[in-house]
């Protein structure tokens, strides 16, 4: 009997090429797994209503691991459209199944390393070695939305906010609304895991990422609960940077930064600017044509 189980989600598209390009690897290392298929993506939201079935949760619960390809996604008004005949009209709404996978399993941490690894000719700058830590479960992408917009939710947010004063008047599909919902435990859990990186790594400093001059509420609690983590580890460097300007920061003075913690969005943003810093990009044949 193989040794782990590792529950293989290819998904859609793209994610099928490249869960087999990983499946070759896999298998070169001779690792002792076993593969079970499991259905999520757009194909069985098309015909089930669901892009995660409760088969599939179930065969996570079961192994010990799972890989995920990719997903496909699509606005809510083509994601109705694609239905079967038989489940229109049925108040079914696409939701994506990776950010539900992550909120059953409470997969709060997104690890995220940044290397540029020696002798790489794709090294934008040699020594690079980055490490983000993204809250994985909460802020923009919580999937609390509307479109459109129910009128009780306007009316509560009238008499709560003056600023959406400017946005009274609108029709429910004339705009939409998305909430952005940090916890003051989702904040402070995933600082921990970021400070208890860098002293077990030997890493020097935790730089906590956010946008809190302007969005107070939110990344203004998600900065107070780090920095009072950051009080249990005195022998970790911290510093604090706006969103906007590490990645400025980080493109130009990558060495500066070691350990990285950010909610949901942020998190997804600056680990992708890493790797496009940490590598050389070349001309697409499209691009040079332009030239």
């Amino acid at each position: 009997m193989a040794q782990y189980a590792i529950a293989w989600l290819p998904g859609d598209g793209i994610g099928r090429e490249v869960m087999e390009a990983a499946r070759l690897v896999l298998d070169a290392l001779h690792l002792d797994a076993t593969y079970p298929h499991g259905d999520i993506g757009w194909e069985f939201w098309c015909s089930e209503g669901d892009a995660l079935p409760k088969r599939t949760i179930e065969l996570l619960g079961s192994s010990h691991a799972a890989m995920f390809g990719a997903i496909t996604s699509k606005p809510v008004k083509a994601a109705e459209a694609e239905l079967a005949p038989s489940l229109r009209g049925t108040g079914l709404v696409y939701r994506s199944p990776i950010v539900r996978m992550r909120q059953l399993f409470d997969l709060y941490i997104c690890l995220r390393p940044t290397k540029a690894y020696p002798g790489n000719p794709l090294n934008f700058k040699e020594g690079i070695d980055l490490v983000v830590f993204r809250e994985n479960t909460e802020d923009l992408y919580a999937g609390v939305e509307f479109s459109p917009v129910p009128p009780a939710l306007a009316d509560t947010l009238g008499s709560l906010s003056k600023p959406f004063g400017a946005f009274a008047g609108l029709l429910p599909e004339e705009y939409a609304v998305s909430c952005k919902v940090n916890t003051r435990k989702g904040s402070a859990r995933i600082a921990r895991a970021a400070f208890e990186f860098a002293r077990e790594h030997k890493r020097k400093r935790v730089t906590i990422v956010h946008k809190a001059n302007v969005v107070r509420a939110t990344d203004g609690l998600f900065l107070e609960e780090a920095k009072q983590v950051a009080r249990e580890f005195p022998d970790i460097q911290m510093d604090e940077a706006n969103v906007d300007a590490i990645c400025m920061w980080l493109l130009k003075n990558p060495f500066n930064y070691d350990v990285l913690v950010a909610p949901n969005l942020y998190g997804d943003i600056i680990s992708d600017l890493c790797v496009q810093g940490s590598t050389r990009s070349t001309p697409s044949p499209r691009s040079s044509r332009r030239k």
